[in-house]
């Protein structure tokens, strides 16, 4: 009998994470699956008692993660069609999922359950040494504690991120040497970011910038990228990244830099008639 119940820990779940990222095509947007999925909701699949699968759910209805062991006995189209159609008592409202194409199973079953989607990022990656006369990586300086409320309020600025979910986020990358700056005349002009993953994806490095919207236009987020992929080069790391598909001069810059646009991350709306 198939129980679904709500998960409390993330150590449970550890050895299914593992299953996950192991049947994955290409690695998976760093921001999504290390940012947003352990903030989510997390719930348990049980075939008696035993742990066979999870999901999760964000805080907007929308999941994220889907899971079934291929030892299962129910069958995972008709699992996730329950849960989709709202028939679960114990999994929240669900309005749809954010899904990549680098996750074929989890693609497939969204599409079976899906009324419309659309294409929400671009998922980048080198396949190749970078190599360019046209153009050079800037000097980058490594953040320091010193610095967190001016690269806070900088943020703050240029994309409008909540303030205190930047101060936790960039203190977190300024203690792991993650993030950098690129000053011009004593003021941040824009920032650099080369996270390092923990487990799962550790032969990548997830980059991530923020130019001043007085200084684009100008090509410097296309040779702050050209440093960062540089650094994780250096570090034996292939660099990924990613960027919202209406966004288009991220998008130049980050194939100026060598990067390419192999996947996307689709935003799936399911049927609740």
């Amino acid at each position: 009998m198939l129980e679904i119940k709500t998960i409390n820990t993330l150590e449970e779940i550890n050895e299914l994470k593992r299953q996950y990222f192991e049947q994955t095509t290409a690695p998976l947007d760093g921001m999504w699956h290390f940012g947003f999925v352990p903030t989510s909701s997390h719930f348990g699949f049980y075939e008696d008692d035993t742990l066979i699968g999870y999901c999760c759910i964000n805080a907007d209805g929308y999941m994220l993660q889907f899971y079934l062991s291929p030892t299962a006995d129910i069958q995972a189209r008709e699992l996730f069609t329950l849960i989709a159609e709202q028939n679960s008592l114990v999994v929240d409202s669900i309005q749809g999922a954010f899904v990549s194409t680098a996750e074929p199973h989890y693609l497939s079953l969204c599409l079976d359950n899906s009324t419309s989607f659309k294409v929400n990022a671009l998922m980048y990656q080198q396949v190749a040494p970078y190599a360019s006369e046209s153009a050079s990586g800037l000097d980058l300086t490594l953040a320091n504690q010193d610095q967190l409320a001016e690269f806070v309020e900088f943020a703050v600025s240029n994309i409008g991120a909540s303030a205190q979910w930047l101060s936790e986020y960039f203190s977190y990358l300024i203690k792991r040497e993650e993030l950098w700056g690129y000053w011009k005349e004593d003021q941040l002009m824009a920032t650099g970011e080369c996270r390092l993953f923990d487990e799962h994806q550790t032969e990548y490095a997830d980059l991530g910038m923020i130019v001043a919207e007085s200084e684009r236009g100008q090509g410097i987020a296309t040779r702050v990228l050209i440093r960062l992929v540089s650094i994780a080069n250096e570090r034996g790391l292939v660099p990924i990244c990613s960027t919202e598909s209406g966004n288009l001069g991220a998008q130049k810059a980050i194939l100026r830099a060598g990067l390419k646009p192999l996947n996307r991350i689709i935003q799936m709306e399911f049927d609740h008639q």
